[in-house]
C-alpha cells in the first residue's frame, strides 16, 4: 500500500482533496491533502513560492512521512518539483496531474498564453492584497465544463483568491532536472485549462520530465470535483511501483 501527498492547484486548498483522499483509503492507501501556505480562505495571502515549498515540505517533515507518492495539480507541479529538491530521499515517485513542470529559470506566469498573462496580472493589480481572483466564465468553461451548471456555481463558492506573487516568482529547478526520481504524468483528456494546441499540458509539460509515465484520465481540469472516484483510482495506477 502506498502512501500519497497530493497537493493541490491554484484557487484550491487540501480540503477539497477530501472525496478522493476517501476513495484511496477505502483501496487501502494512506492519503493526506495539506494545504499550500497562502491558499485558502481568511488567510495571509503575502506570500512568495519558496515559502508554498517550504509549507509542503514542513508538513511531510512534521507527520514523519517517508516513501510518498507526492502529486502535484496544476500550480502544485510547481510546487512538487521544489520539494523534491529538498526532499529527494523521502520521496518514491512523483505524479504531475495536468500540471506544470515549468522550463528552468521560468515562472509560472511563464508558461501560460499570452491572454492568461495579461489577465492574471491586471486581477492582481486591480485587488487590494495581490491576489487573482477566478472568473467564474472561465471556470464554467475552460476548469470543470464536465459538470452541470449547479454543480459548476456550488464548487465555484469553495475556490479562493489565489496569491500572485508565486505565479511571477522566478524557478531555479536546476536541481530537480538532475533528479532521477520516478515520474509519472496524468493528462485529463478533456482538460482545456490550458488551450489544446502549443499550450497544452501534454504532451508540452509532460515531455519535460524525460523518461515518465503516461496514465490518461477523461474528464476536464477539476476531476478531483467531477469525479473524485476514478481520479483516485487513476492516481493509484499512475502511482504504483
Amino acid at each position: 500500500m502506498t502512501t500519497f501527498v497530493l497537493v493541490h492547484g491554484s484557487w484550491h486548498d487540501g480540503a477539497l482533496w477530501k472525496p478522493v483522499i476517501d476513495r484511496l483509503e477505502e483501496l487501502g492507501h494512506t492519503a493526506y491533502g495539506p494545504t499550500i501556505a497562502g491558499h485558502g480562505k481568511g488567510v495571509d495571502k503575502a506570500v512568495e513560492h519558496d515559502d508554498c515549498v517550504a509549507s509542503i515540505v514542513d508538513f511531510v517533515n512534521g507527520e514523519g512521512l517517508t516513501d510518498i507518492v507526492l502529486l502535484g495539480h496544476s500550480f502544485g507541479g510547481t510546487v512538487i518539483a521544489r520539494v523534491a529538491e529538498e526532499i529527494p530521499e523521502l520521496i518514491s515517485r512523483l505524479i504531475f496531474w495536468n500540471a506544470f513542470v515549468p522550463q528552468p529559470g521560468n515562472s509560472l506566469l511563464d508558461e501560460v498564453p499570452p491572454h492568461y498573462r495579461a489577465l492574471f496580472t491586471k486581477l492582481a493589480a486591480e485587488s487590494d492584497d495581490n491576489t487573482v481572483t477566478m472568473p467564474f466564465p472561465i471556470w464554467r468553461e475552460a476548469f470543470i465544463q464536465d459538470v452541470d451548471l449547479d454543480t459548476a456555481k456550488s464548487t465555484y463558492a469553495q475556490l479562493s483568491s489565489e496569491p500572485f506573487q508565486p505565479f511571477v516568482d522566478k524557478l531555479d529547478l536546476t536541481r530537480f532536472y538532475a533528479l532521477e526520481t520516478p515520474r509519472s504524468y496524468l493528462n485529463g483528456t478533456e482538460d482545456i485549462a490550458l488551450p489544446p494546441g502549443e499550450w497544452a499540458w501534454h504532451p508540452r509539460m509532460s515531455s519535460r520530465l524525460g523518461m515518465y509515465r503516461l496514465v490518461q484520465i477523461p474528464g476536464s481540469h477539476e476531476v478531483m470535483l467531477s469525479n473524485p472516484t476514478l481520479l483516485a483510482e487513476k492516481i493509484v495506477e499512475a502511482g504504483r511501483p
